[in-house]
């Protein structure tokens, strides 16, 4: 059964969404995050990703008073991303409850850190974030784009020990149009054994029964939560 991870993007405190990665198209959903995980967690879930969107775009933790606060009221493994770019930073997020961390743009400009985060920590504790347009993998909150393609940079870290991806479409990300489910099935088919988390798109929990029979491990949640068109009995369904 595809695991539904459920996500918490923060901007001021506040749990927000973006349009495509776009700061300009940002809708608050909740003024409590913490209430909004505990939601979460009774629904079944196990696991969260949180965002810390101040952070992505100003390169540094920014929000790590709010990770704290849901890793020590909730059960909840927490996945936690955005500004994480220095020594500095991850010791911040793991001292303030992550249980793991999403680097992408590290890994785009500071590989060596990267890898020696891999090597200090192990890779149960980083996963990578692969975020592409175009099939190219965009940085810093997506507002800077590389010419790196997506597969190859997923096949880079796996070789030196990732085992755990989180990919987004960025040009559906927010739209709630469906995921790039082609997207994820060349990356099961390039990279077999590497953890798949989609993310991006999702509208509905048909969306899910189709990364499901896709054979992709997990799903992100955002959006299609926000609006109402996924439910927490939906949720619900595949966690129990």
């Amino acid at each position: 059964m595809i695991d539904i991870i459920p996500a918490i993007d923060i901007i001021g405190g506040k749990c927000v969404r973006l349009t495509k990665g776009d700061y300009g198209q940002s809708r608050v959903y909740s003024d409590n995050p913490l209430d909004m995980a505990r939601r979460f967690e009774d629904a079944g879930c196990r696991r969260l990703h949180l965002v810390d969107l101040d952070g992505a775009k100003s390169h540094h933790v920014v929000n790590h008073a709010v990770l704290e606060k849901i890793a020590s009221h909730t059960g909840l493994v927490i996945d936690f991303g955005g500004g994480i770019k220095s020594d500095e930073d991850i010791k911040i997020a793991f001292d303030s409850g992550a249980s793991m961390i999403t680097g992408g743009s590290v890994a785009v400009n500071q590989p060596d850190m990267f890898e020696n985060w891999l090597g200090t920590y192990g890779p149960d504790k980083i996963i990578l974030g692969a975020d592409a347009r175009d099939g190219k993998i965009s940085t810093s909150g997506w507002l800077q784009d590389s010419e790196m393609e997506l597969i190859p940079f997923i096949r880079l870290y796996g070789e030196k020990g990732v085992t755990q991806v989180i990919s987004t479409d960025i040009n559906v990300d927010g739209t709630l149009s469906g995921p790039s489910i082609d997207m994820y099935k060349k990356i099961l088919n390039e990279l077999a054994s590497m953890y798949v988390i989609a993310s991006g798109g999702v509208g509905s929990i048909a969306d899910v029964d189709a990364l499901h029979s896709a054979a992709v491990p997990a799903v992100i949640v955002g959006k299609a939560f926000y609006e109402g068109r996924i439910t927490l009995k939906d949720i619900e369904h595949y966690n129990y």
